[in-house]
């Protein structure tokens, strides 16, 4: 499989059960929504999926290669952007996408090249030589995105990427992330917001380290067990931060 694949992970953090053998597939041209209130587990799975924790209960695939076995090779195929932005704000977009294509072995023209396409796609190429700090919330997002594509990997992981943006520069960055998995790349995004998810998507709901729903978003909205049960756990689901 090309894309992501997850089988019985488990974590626990001492005596508290983070995560409790979860599975959970992710194919290319697949738009995946994480979806769960604060505590489910999103970020415990997210720290597994990039090997900032690692476990040996069960076994996590990216595009073919074994995570615990063949770590570089695996991470070598993933796109990540946490939810607390990593970006040099004294730095301008070129150059913070420079330096993290040099990370992935990437100079020259053919870094250029990639910074040039990454931008491209996110609709970013003409702040390239802005400094990062000059922009505004939602292009440091987008420049993020850019930066996790540079590289050109087969998965992409987003964990609560618009959490403090407006409305406005949520949907923009919803529909660049939904545009991507239609050109064929698997893409895993946290969130515990349900209207950034599209009625098409892939939706896995996780409840206190369970996964509690496995399927289609349409599914989930018209299940009268699960539908209500899911929205009860969250807050107000509408509501966007300032």
């Amino acid at each position: 499989m090309n894309g992501l694949d997850v089988r019985a992970i488990g974590y626990s953090y001492g005596s508290k059960r983070a995560l409790d053998g979860i599975s959970l597939a992710v194919e290319p041209g697949r738009f995946c929504a994480l979806l769960g209130p604060n505590g489910a587990g999103k970020s415990t799975l997210f720290s597994l999926l990039t090997r900032l924790i690692v476990t040996r209960e069960g076994q996590i695939t990216v595009a073919g290669h074994d995570l615990a076995r063949h770590p570089r090779a695996a991470l070598a195929r993933i796109g990540v952007v946490f939810q607390q932005p990593t970006l040099d704000l004294d730095m301008t977009v070129r150059q913070n996408l420079r330096y993290f294509s040099g990370l992935h072995g990437l100079s020259g023209r053919r870094a250029a090249a990639a910074i040039d396409a990454a931008l491209a796609r996110l609709g970013m190429a003409e702040r390239g030589d802005e400094q990062v700090r000059a922009l505004n919330g939602g292009h440091r997002r987008r420049m993020e995105i850019a930066r996790a594509l540079v590289h050109a990997p087969q998965v992409l992981l987003l964990d609560e990427p618009t959490v403090g943006l407006d409305a406005a520069a949520r949907a923009a960055i919803t529909d660049h992330v939904h545009a991507l998995a239609e050109a064929g790349m698997a893409v895993l995004w946290a969130t515990h917001l349900v209207d950034e998810i599209s009625p098409t998507d892939q939706v896995v709901v996780l409840h206190k380290g369970h996964v509690l729903f496995d399927g289609n978003a349409a599914t989930l909205a018209g299940d009268k067990g699960l539908g209500p049960t899911f929205l009860s756990m969250t807050a107000d689901t509408s509501a966007v931060p300032a």
